[in-house]
């Protein structure tokens, strides 16, 4: 499947998360979110250590992510990342965008092999979406 369809597919979902949201205004996991925001889409930010950014209701891992929630971004470092990946594989989610940063192989090559859209080649979700947020 092309890059192209690959996003085609991502931005399909009903619903979104974003494993390291921020609160920070200054950071990409905010910057994504508030990207979702803008765009009118319902997404949900995933920080254990928050219990709301951006005027919603965060949860503490994927695992808890609600039902509607199908394609999630993920920005956190590349070993979190391969966590991230397996507690949303787990969990049934069947699209995952690796931010730039966040990328790992290991991560990709288990998403591959589980059968997951992922998109991790250095696409980001604010150029593809249009983001020209602070």
């Amino acid at each position: 499947m092309s890059i192209e369809n690959q996003i085609k597919l991502f931005l399909e979902a009903d619903g979104y998360a974003v494993v390291g949201a921020s609160a920070d205004r200054s950071k990409y996991g905010n910057r994504v979110l508030r990207c979702y925001q803008i765009n009118g889409r319902k997404v949900v930010p995933v920080n254990p250590s928050a219990v709301e950014i951006e005027g919603l209701k965060c949860v503490a891992s994927v695992s808890e992510v609600p039902d509607f929630v199908t394609s999630i971004s993920i920005i956190t470092p590349p070993s979190m990342t391969e966590k991230v990946v397996e507690q949303a594989i787990a969990r049934g989610l069947r699209n995952i965008w690796m931010q730039p940063g966040a990328e790992s192989k290991a991560a990709v090559r288990k998403c591959v092999e589980s059968g997951v859209n992922v998109i991790a080649d250095g696409s980001c979700i604010l150029v593809v979406l249009g983001y020209r947020g602070h």
